[in-house]
């Protein structure tokens, strides 16, 4: 299979909910400002020239001013290039040595950019093996990642979730085949690793025991509010998306592992790693946090109610104690 990274999500959400676009400007370039906390600082880090690459959608919008804010707190003289277009946009950088640190997808490295056409199984496994490649490859590590794995999945609105009251994907084969009703992106409905296959895995059959005039061909924006309005039964989201808890939507679990894992960790230059290892230190203290249930409500202060990413960011890391 190969799946690329779920880009535009959080992009749409901000248009279609009509999100200021001060909110997105001040995310490129400026760096909240915080003192230290549970992280440093550290001397050795003093004026250190660090470049944060992020790319422009809400969720690394937040981690990358999450980056670059404890880098500057830790120390460092930091550019902040959070809102570059498109991954390509950043890892180009990150190839040529202009961005030195950036949140990334384990999912991402694999199939994007190291071009593998099967995901590994495993997060650990998913994570070694794109780590040891583009290390060798391209003198990018890897560091250790977090727990939240942003991934396809299917969700249910408020009404279908208190109906059937089930849990996993595969519980919707066992349904009455006219409650089989699906709400899903075009691009996922056509691609040859995409809807018919996912169903194919949980026993069903796209155009027999799943009909195709019951299944809703959307914009990505339109899934979640049609899911959620009981327009189908199950929508195509993504699973750290604000709009899941603001839509009062329930992710049903990928029981067979059919979705590639795309947990987050961060790259960094090999060189600056070298020179400065404490700066693993610094991302230790960071990663085990990052959950998918807070990276759903921090992508719903900026996606639902308005607020500035950086500031959201900020706020976080000092609820934290990370900062101050």
């Amino acid at each position: 299979m190969r799946y690329s990274k779920p880009l535009g999500v959080a992009v749409a959400a901000l248009l279609t909910l009509g999100l200021s676009a001060c909110g997105l400007q001040s995310a490129n370039g400026f760096i909240a400002a915080a003192e230290p906390g549970k992280i440093k600082h550290y001397d050795s880090l003093d004026g250190v020239p660090i470049t944060v690459g992020a790319k422009d959608f809400t969720e690394q919008l937040i981690l990358g001013n999450m980056l670059a804010t404890i880098l500057q707190t830790a120390g460092a003289d930091v550019t902040n290039r959070t809102n570059t277009a498109g991954s390509n946009g950043v890892r180009n950088l990150l190839l040529n040595r202009t961005v030195d640190v950036s949140p990334e997808y384990t999912g991402t490295g694999w199939i994007s950019y190291l071009l593998h056409d099967d995901p590994v199984k495993g997060e650990k496994e998913q994570w070694q093996a794109t780590a040891k490649e583009d290390k060798a490859k391209n003198q990018l590590i890897w560091l250790k990642p977090a727990p939240m794995n942003n991934t396809y999945a299917f969700a249910m609105g408020p009404a279908a979730a208190k109906k059937f009251k089930i849990t996993k994907l595969s519980q919707i084969k066992d349904l009455p085949k006219k409650e089989r009703t699906f709400c899903v992106e075009d691009e996922f409905y056509s691609r040859n690793d995409g809807f018919g296959p996912m169903l194919k895995e949980y026993g069903l059959e796209l155009g027999t025991s799943v009909p195709k005039n019951q299944v809703l061909r959307l914009d990505t924006g339109v899934v979640y509010s049609a899911t959620s309005r009981g327009k189908c039964n199950f929508g195509e989201v993504f699973t750290t998306d604000g709009r899941i808890p603001a839509l009062e939507l329930e992710v049903l679990e990928d029981d067979k592992e059919f979705f590639p894992l795309y947990n987050l960790t961060e790259v960094v230059q090999e060189s600056l790693l070298k020179k400065h290892p404490e700066i693993e230190e610094i991302f230790a203290q960071l990663n085990p946090l990052l959950t998918n249930e807070v990276m759903l409500k921090l992508n719903a202060k900026v996606d639902v109610e308005g607020e500035d990413p950086a500031l959201v960011a900020r706020d976080w890391l000092k609820e934290q104690g990370l900062v101050t």
